[in-house]
């Protein structure tokens, strides 16, 4: 991080942690230089990373400055209850075909579903199938609540359940039973953008596995909070040693042992990862600067297909053991390095007061420096190119955004407005869609954006892209943003004192610019950060499907064109 000019400029990225907030991540941030949030010393905006456990409140998310991280999307909870899960699965099997969805075992939701399972429990047994189920409550963690059952006469419950298929022929190590806790950050919802965390935990249970004694829970589950109280947790366990816990690469190099090739294995755990994320994307409100660690939980079986359980949301990073430690003390520092902090994040916007112009335009990577000192500067000359002058405006346009979109029939050509900004180098944050917005009816809300412009103060009107989403009861916020513009610090500073002059450029005043996001939206996101592997977008036309709403059939069939062509190679070598 560069350093200020002078002694008053921080020196040092802050992070503000909520109650319960995982140790690892004060002590991984402090270890790193940053200082910890002090809220009897320090504006309320004074912080560059808010790590919560819960999610946030709408207004946290409305009120985010451009140096800020928070450590959820809103909405997400949607696959990480495990009802809610249920449902998106059923859905997306019913619109793209159970064959791509059969990742996930048979679950219905209870009281609703109740006829439904008992249909097909009866059915079972009327082919004299051995099933066996798995109940668990919805909105439960760490295993509680969960227990196994054959004889229906067995499943009582007392709140909303999901009772599951249980998976009885699962991959076993030296006879115990185990699944994969697979770490995915999300950076972005739109255009989605998932990296997987390549070194991860195997939660072994802690005696081994049999249908025989369907109420032992330690032969069964493989949540560290229920074995670390079994009488066999310490004991050198045949294999597996130790503790309830590998990690990733051990996991992998016990594979290889075997002469296993995982290639296959893995890429399907990918795919799952993906189809799960596109179930709920096009559902998430698009806000910058936000990112999601969630924990995906993955059985394997016997014939090495991979089987998603169910998705956490905060995902547990207590430090309970070395594995522990080496995978989540790894797995923050590279959470940080994700996040993509600027040089010009330590400023904070002066204590949270003013912004420096880098924090507003939005130039594509191939533009440089546009000669700017301050946003009042670049303003003006804005409002003398295209705003009013005596109450009308020069030239016409309707609304900014981060680039061109779409939705717009003339994106691609260029109005006079936009011209001329050329000129300043300030091409790509605006376009004009003035010829279909006029095919609109005039709204309440266009009357008032009408008169706040006539009225001389700098608003965007109404767009039929805005329009429409609200009628679709879309996500207010576009997904497509630039990378920010440093600039040098010194200049900044000078631009800070027009900033507080004009007061025009406080944020949620000036709203014609969109903030920038973690990372660039219109290019395909780094393939490695630390040990994060990006596995969506996973090729250009993935990325372009997944840009303006994702097209979540052509990303199907983009994902199992690989798969086919993958197990054909399998097979040929």
């Amino acid at each position: 991080m560069a350093e200020g000019d002078d002694d008053n400029t921080p020196q040092a990225l802050v992070f503000r942690l909520h109650v319960n907030a995982p140790r690892v991540v004060r002590e991984v941030l402090l270890e790193r230089g940053w200082e910890e949030f002090d809220d009897e010393n320090q504006s309320e905006a004074e912080w560059n990373l808010y790590w919560r456990t819960s999610a946030f409140q709408t207004s946290n998310h409305d009120n985010i400055k451009p140096w800020q991280r928070l450590n959820h999307h809103p909405r997400t909870a949607q696959i990480t209850k495990k009802d809610c899960l249920a449902r998106h699965l059923k859905r997306m099997k019913g619109i793209y075909g159970s064959s791509y969805f059969d990742f996930s075992p048979i679950v219905f939701i209870l009281p609703n579903d109740y006829t439904k399972f008992l249909a097909e429990y009866t059915k079972e047994r009327h082919e004299k199938k051995s099933g066996y189920w798995i109940c668990k409550p919805t909105d439960m963690s760490r295993g509680r609540g969960i227990f196994l059952f054959q004889d229906i006469k067995h499943l009582a419950y007392d709140c909303p359940v999901i009772v599951q298929k249980y998976i009885t022929n699962p991959l076993l190590i030296s006879g115990y039973k185990f699944d994969l806790r697979i770490y995915v950050c999300v950076t972005c919802f739109c255009p989605l953008t998932i990296y997987i965390y390549q070194e991860g935990l195997v939660r072994f249970a802690t005696e081994k596995f049999s249908l025989s004694s369907l109420d032992n829970i330690f032969a069964h589950l493989t949540n560290t909070s229920i074995n670390k109280y079994s009488t066999s947790y310490s004991a050198d366990k045949e294999r597996v040693g130790s503790g309830c816990k590998w990690t990733l690469g051990q996991f992998r190099s016990y594979l290889r042992s075997l002469e296993v090739d995982d290639v296959l294995l893995w890429q399907r755990i990918y795919n799952i990862v993906t189809m799960t994320l596109l179930s709920i994307a096009p559902t998430i409100p698009q806000y910058p600067n936000c990112f999601e660690l969630f924990g995906f939980d993955i059985l394997i079986d016997d014939t090495l297909k991979p089987w998603l359980l169910e998705v956490n949301f905060s995902p547990a990073l207590s430090l309970e053991c070395p594995n522990d430690v080496t995978v989540k003390k790894g797995l923050i520092n590279d959470i940080i390095d994700l996040l993509n902090y600027k040089s010009s994040d330590v400023q904070r916007g002066n204590s949270g007061k003013d912004f420096t112009m880098s924090h507003f335009l939005q130039p594509s990577t191939k533009r440089i420096s546009h000669g700017y000192d301050s946003i009042s500067q670049y303003s003006g000359d804005l409002k003398k190119t295209c705003f009013m002058k005596n109450g009308k405006a020069k030239e016409n346009f309707d609304h900014f955004e981060s680039s061109r979109h779409p939705s717009c029939k003339n994106y691609g050509l260029q109005n006079e407005c936009e011209k001329a900004l050329i000129k300043k180098g300030l091409s790509g944050v605006m376009c004009n869609c003035n010829s279909m917005e006029n095919s609109l009816p005039e709204s309440k809300e266009d009357i008032v954006n009408r008169d706040i412009v006539s009225s001389g103060k700098t608003c965007p009107r109404k767009t039929l892209t805005s329009k429409l989403r609200e009628k679709m009861n879309m996500p207010q916020r576009l997904g497509a943003s630039k990378w920010p513009l440093v600039l040098n610090t010194s200049r900044a500073k000078a631009g800070v004192k027009n900033i507080v002059k004009t007061k025009q450029c406080r944020l949620n005043d000036y709203t014609a610019f969109p903030l920038y996001y973690i990372l660039d939206a219109s290019q395909m996101p780094p393939a490695h950060v630390g040990d994060f592997l990006l596995i969506f977008p996973f090729n250009q036309p993935s990325f372009l499907a997944s840009k303006n709403g994702a097209d979540v059939k052509s990303i199907i069939q983009e994902m199992f064109k690989i798969m086919q062509k993958m197990s054909t190679n399998k097979k040929v070598a």
